[in-house]
């Protein structure tokens, strides 16, 4: 994954997808929070809710594994089957550890 490459991809400078990424993260740690506290309250409407979300704004960046991870938690929610979320999540928080990272070279 290459974030300079990403934001022109986007038609943005290097400083401004930075911005975006930072923003990013933040609501990606409070979605795939939103994730683990639905699923240990079986509420699968929050799950599907908070999922969908990260589906989106982790596609619209780019972040295209992270979006798939999401949309099958998203589907999965949505059917009221919350089993193997803890596997998602980890792989949720794995994907969103790398773009952190990658953003500190930025």
């Amino acid at each position: 994954m290459d974030l300079k490459q990403m934001g022109e991809n986007l038609g943005l400078e290097p400083v401004e997808f930075a911005d975006i990424v930072t923003l990013f993260v933040t609501t990606a740690e409070s979605d795939i929070e939103k994730i683990r506290k639905g699923v240990l309250h079986k509420d699968a409407l929050s799950v599907s809710e908070a999922a969908h979300s990260l589906k989106g704004s982790s596609g619209n960046l780019g972040f295209l594994q992270m979006s798939d991870v999401a949309l099958t938690a998203e589907k999965k929610a949505s059917e009221n089957n919350l089993t193997g979320f803890e596997d998602m999540t980890r792989i949720l928080t794995d994907h969103l550890n790398e773009i952190k990272t990658l953003l500190k070279q930025v």
